[in-house]
């Protein structure tokens, strides 16, 4: 049996696997914010409840930030309250075993590229757009995770070609400004209305008015698509990904997958552009199920299947 961990910003999702990708166990709580001891006993938590139901298991968790390989301490997480933090040294002595932690766009992209919307493709862009932006790469089956853990970290790049009310753009967590994160997450699009609008809105409501024909909704919508279509087209042109799979709670918004592939043609350094934009097959549950496979990867640290 295979446990995992989906430690996100606002839910924590445990799931168990057996040796065919059978979900055995799955369930949720509420991600205790700004409060480090409680999010290391909420996973506690979870697991022993897993246990309870399959019995022993491997534990894979993935989590919005990486664990440095200078430090073994977590970086670059939207969760800030997990930065700084030896997170798989506690989880390893608190479950008393071996841990496995990994960025949760890396999963997200392992679980999409293995059985999901792009099985079989050879090289794939995974996409997170929820309450923060990441992305990750894997070709041929591997995660591509790098010298420094931060490979398809896109999300911290500028957004490219911005236009004139887009610089120096909003503040990012990260110390800059104008990151992809704060115009494409769903607080981003949600800041972006209000700031044309005056409405304080989430997005799944500005999406849905869009849809109802609303025109203000209408218009956050378009400068949304357009700047995803930028987004996407800087990672075209560097990794010419054969599919692109987004998650996240704004990939649900359906008018995406036609509205984005319109666009980005004319940044894309190519006469044609092949790849495809997808939803994520295993919706909300791939990065837990990245997660839980987490146990293949080699020991060089590459993730294969």
């Amino acid at each position: 049996m295979r446990i995992g961990i989906d430690l996100g910003g606002t839910k924590i999702e445990g799931i168990a696997l057996d040796a065919a990708g059978v979900e055995r166990f799955r369930g949720r709580i509420a991600t205790p914010r700004v409060d480090y001891a409680a999010t290391l006993e909420a996973v506690a938590g979870l697991v022993r409840d897993a246990e309870r139901a399959v019995g022993s298991a491997s534990v894979g968790i993935g989590i919005p930030g990486a664990i440095s390989p200078a430090t073994g301490l977590v970086k670059n997480a939207n969760s800030t309250w997990l930065i700084g933090r030896p997170l798989r040294e506690d989880l390893t002595r608190r479950l008393q075993r071996e841990v496995r932690i990994a960025n949760d766009a890396n999963c997200f992209a392992l679980s999409e590229a293995a059985d999901g919307a792009a099985a079989g493709q050879p090289i794939v862009f995974g996409v997170i757009i929820g309450t923060g932006t990441g992305g990750a790469i894997v070709a041929n089956g591997q995660v591509l995770i790098g010298a420094n853990a931060i490979g398809g970290e896109w999300g911290h790049n500028p957004m490219p070609w911005p236009e004139a009310d887009e610089w120096p753009g909003p503040s990012c967590y990260c110390g800059r400004t104008g990151c992809i994160e704060t115009f494409l997450s769903g607080p981003g699009l949600s800041r972006d209305h209000q700031a044309a609008t005056g409405e304080a809105i989430d997005a799944a409501v500005i999406a849905a008015r869009a849809a109802a024909g609303d025109i203000a909704a209408g218009e956050t919508m378009a400068r949304y698509e357009g700047r995803l279509a930028r987004a996407l087209a800087s990672v075209i042109n560097v990794v010419d990904p054969h599919a692109i799979v987004l998650g996240g709670g704004v990939s649900n918004i359906d008018r995406l997958y036609e509205q984005v592939p319109r666009l980005w043609g004319r940044f894309v350094f190519s006469d044609h552009v092949a790849t495809t934009l997808v939803r994520a097959r295993h919706g909300d549950s791939s990065g837990v199920r990245g997660a839980a496979w987490l146990w293949p990867a080699t020991e060089t640290g590459d993730i294969k299947f």
